[in-house]
């Protein structure tokens, strides 16, 4: 059995300069973990928070430790406006919790959500859609694993959570057959300080996925705060990782699907850019008349394998 856990980092607010703090992008993401593996990746994020909270060291209860939350949110101020020892900081606990989801199994999978500038973002529409966009990746994985699952959602608002749900739900019990037959039971929802993993989802989507996808689709909107070149270095020392974390697959038309999938409106970049810049390669041409001779290079940019651009639902 694997059990995920998901959160989200952004909202709906409409990305405009009156509102220099708006959150650029809506990431709806986190990860997979064998259910052999949730309680040792719970103590070794435990382990974590500890040594990047040293006054939970002498905590009394447990449920000290365990309610204790570090926000993503604090790590990205940290990356923009820290001193270096409150940067570097920053980096080595996202190194940290990397290297614990390495060292456990677990597997990342996303949705990104880039906004334009002016336009209303239907966060209602395209949660959902999220939702029952990483429950077929979910789906995909179990059958690759030959296991079951089920999926814990960070708790919002009940007018909030139940159509996140639904989308699940009707696609398990509608006429036809279940196709998220891995998949035990529709999402439930869970609260951060009492599941200990929600908060590593959290840590994950707002202080990884979030400034990365900030800084390699939205580098060119200089009025919002959260689109700062001090996010570069996640993209830079954790890309090659972030890639490798990922479960993908390819349906059955060979398209490859899954991992970390970015819909990007603005730009229609690629999802590869969350994994590092594009790359450019020099190619050989030919002599032809009227073209370069052979001898000058041409440049082009190449896309990293498994890149990928997804249109937003609707």
């Amino acid at each position: 059995m694997h059990l995920c856990y998901i959160d989200e980092a952004g909202n709906g607010q409409t990305l405009d300069p009156v509102r220099p703090d708006a959150p650029p992008v809506l990431v709806v993401g986190g990860f997979t973990v064998p259910r052999a593996q949730i309680k040792p990746l719970t103590w070794a994020f435990l382990a974590v928070k500890k040594h990047y909270r040293p006054q939970l060291r002498n905590a009394d209860q447990l449920s000290e430790v365990i309610q204790h939350e570090i926000k993503g949110s604090d790590v990205r101020k940290n990356l923009r406006a820290g001193n270096h020892g409150w940067r570097r900081a920053a980096m080595e606990l996202v190194a940290s919790l990397l290297d614990t989801l390495e060292s456990h199994e677990a597997r990342i999978l996303a949705r990104v959500w880039i906004k334009e500038e002016g336009l209303a973002f239907d966060e209602s529409g395209v949660y959902p859609a999220s939702v029952a966009a990483l429950n077929e990746t979910f789906q995909a994985q179990l059958a690759h694993e030959h296991s079951r699952g089920m999926m814990v959602l960070d708790s919002r608002t009940k007018v909030k959570n139940a159509p996140n749900v639904h989308c699940v739900t009707t696609r398990k019990y509608r006429t036809g057959g279940d196709s998220l037959r891995g998949v035990i039971e529709s999402p439930v929802f869970g609260h951060s300080d009492t599941h200990t993993l929600l908060q590593l989802a959290d840590l994950v989507v707002s202080s990884l996925l979030f400034p990365i996808a900030c800084h390699a689709y939205l580098g060119d909107v200089t009025w919002n705060v959260h689109c700062d070149d001090a996010y570069r270095p996640l993209r830079e020392q954790f890309g090659a990782r972030l890639k490798k974390l990922q479960f993908r697959y390819q349906d059955p038309t060979g398209k490859w699907r899954g991992g970390i999938v970015v819909s990007d409106r603005r730009t229609q970049q690629p999802s590869s850019l969350m994994f590092g810049p594009k790359k450019t390669v020099t190619v050989p041409t030919t002599a032809i008349p009227g073209q370069p001779d052979a001898s000058t290079p041409e440049r082009r940019e190449a896309e990293p394998n498994g890149s990928a651009v997804e249109s937003p639902a609707g």
